[in-house]
Parts: structure tokens; sequence; C-alpha cells
């Protein structure tokens, strides 16, 4: 399958976050569409409504996924409090992430225990999120400028180079820590690792 450069977001937040509208993945979404994108979005309350989204993208022709959950050093949660630690995540992704981007916001998750898990064999180009506690605020603005700043280069396609430096200078802009995991087969580990800051 020819995968199209749109954007599939998942999202899963906490009752508070739904009772305050703090919906960053529609967000995104809307900022997408002033691109002239057309991204998919699915909010999903339970790891079983999760898992179907995730099946759902695989099926999809959207090249990039996009994440946003509450998480911590060692996993996410759904909306419901259900776990799904980093080997289960793997297992529900990895299927679906060959010649694809993934882009998750979540506090705390993307580091190496992660890239260890999604990145060998998977055939993804890339993982990308912040390595620490983020703000609602700050995660917004930041994705949404990364996104904006990547299409209005290119609306075809995102290489690894522009966006490594379009999340440096975002990164520095709001003062966030990200990671940024590529896929890289000379690497024994099969990736390679930049942290941005």
């Amino acid at each position: 399958m020819r995968h199209l450069p749109e954007v599939f977001i998942i999202e899963s937040l906490q009752p508070e976050d739904e009772g305050n509208g703090r919906f960053e993945g529609s967000y995104l979404s809307g900022i997408l569409g002033l691109h002239g994108k057309h991204p998919t979005y699915r909010y999903v309350r339970t790891r079983h409504d999760f898992e179907q989204a995730v099946t759902e993208f695989g099926n999809s022709d959207c090249r990039y996924l996009h994440i946003s959950a509450h998480g911590e050093a060692e996993g996410m949660s759904t909306t419901n409090g259900e776990e799904i630690d980093f080997d289960e995540l793997a297992e529900l992704l990895k299927p679906h992430l060959n010649n694809r981007r993934l882009f998750l916001s979540a506090c705390s998750m993307v580091h190496k225990d992660l890239a260890d898990e999604i990145m060998p064999g998977s055939g993804c180009y890339s993982l990308v999120g912040p390595t620490e506690n983020i703000r609602f605020t700050d995660s917004a603005v930041v994705w949404s400028s990364m996104y904006h700043l990547l299409f209005r280069e290119n609306l075809k396609h995102m290489k690894r180079k522009p966006l490594q430096d379009i999340l440096q200078k975002v990164c520095a802009l709001f003062s966030v820590k990200f990671a940024f995991f590529t896929n890289d087969s000379k690497s024994q580990k099969g990736y390679s690792e930049v942290h941005i800051q």
C-alpha cells in the first residue's frame, strides 16, 4: 500500500481533561485542515477502543500516526485507567509502522526503553516525542507548530533532516525536551537517537 502524507490521530485523555476541553488531537486536526490535509481523528476511552483505532490506522493509507495520551516512564493509560506498558504497546503498533512515522504526545514516554521495543524490526521511519512531563499548553503549541512548519515546507513528504531541524527550532522556542529516534540499519540497535531541547 502506498501511504499518503496524512496524519491519523488517536487520543485518550483523563476525564478531567475531557471536562475542561483539553483535546489536543482535535486541535491538531483543525490545524492540519488549514493546510488542506485530511486528518483522521479517533477519540478512545478504553484499551479495546485503542486497539481498534490502531488497527484502523494500520488499514488506512495515512503515513503518520499521532497518539495523544497520558504517559509515564513505563507506558500509557486510557481514559478509563487501563495501563498499556511498552511491550504491549509495541505489540499493538509494530505490525502497522512499516514506512511510517510515529509521533507520541505523552509525558515522559519517549526514551530508549520505548525505542528498544518499537524501532527494531518494525520498519518505522521515526519515533518522536517528549522525554519529560510537558504541560498541555506547551504540547498543543509544539505539535501544531511542528506540523505547520513541516507541511508549509513540503505537503507531500516529511524528510528526516527537515524534521530534525524543525524540532530543534520548536523545542528551543518553547523550552521543551524531545527525543528523535530514526531507523538506522547500520546501527546495532537498529536505530539512531538524537535528544532535542
